[in-house]
């Protein structure tokens, strides 16, 4: 497990490059970040902007979601990868919103997590980008490139949270997980393609070492 210290160092070279992020993902409202997370799922996040500006023309709240049959969202965001469970997702969580929350957006783990489609990486990424309560998602490219690195040995990312969590301020979450996401997208690549030429943190890189 790393140290806080070497959390923190990790942090700062990768704030050097890329400071201050904010989410991909266009939105003006927590229930729109919610909508476009669940769409975000093997879906690129710009396919996912393009869908939504449709989406939101149609239905920018819960109540007008709410009021569209399933089949009608499906056809909106069929080019998007698993549309026709997430069409479903969509329209029972605005009816879930609307029933049980007054037509808001919960600001909890435990509530979001209730609503279809939001586990714990999406319920993170809309406390910290909708509401500013600190949370850490660990999506694939977190995961890939802190295993990598050699500061975690898992591919659970609820131990990955809960290890970075432990290791880092709360006030850092949600900036990390951005920094090392854009990381992994720009140079820590998947598969056997890493560009480690470019990468400032090899001095500490396990895979680095080892290939």
């Amino acid at each position: 497990m790393a140290t806080k210290a070497q959390w923190k160092k990790l942090y700062d070279d990768l704030y050097a490059l890329y400071g201050d992020l904010c989410c991909p993902l266009d939105h003006v409202t927590p229930f729109r970040l919610l909508c476009s997370v669940m769409l975000s799922a093997q879906c690129r996040d710009d396919r996912v902007n393009e869908i939504t500006k449709e989406l939101f023309r149609v239905a920018p709240d819960p109540a007008a979601m709410a009021a569209l049959e399933v089949s009608e969202i499906a056809e909106i965001i069929k080019a998007c990868g698993l549309y026709r469970n997430k069409s479903e997702n969509l329209s029972k969580t605005a009816k879930m919103l609307l029933d049980e929350f007054g037509g808001e957006v919960p600001r909890t783990m435990d509530e979001l997590t209730r609503l279809p489609g939001i586990g714990r990486k999406s319920a993170n990424v809309v406390l910290g980008n909708a509401f500013g309560i600190p949370g850490f998602p660990a999506d694939t490219h977190v995961i890939r490139v802190l295993n990598r690195i050699g500061y975690v040995s898992t591919p659970d990312p609820v131990k990955i949270e809960a290890e970075v969590n432990a290791g880092t301020p709360p006030e850092l979450w949600t900036n990390f997980s951005h920094l090392i996401i854009v990381h992994g997208r720009r140079v820590c690549h998947a598969g056997n393609r890493p560009e480690c030429d470019r990468c400032p943190l090899t001095d500490r890189c396990r895979y680095f070492k080892e290939h």
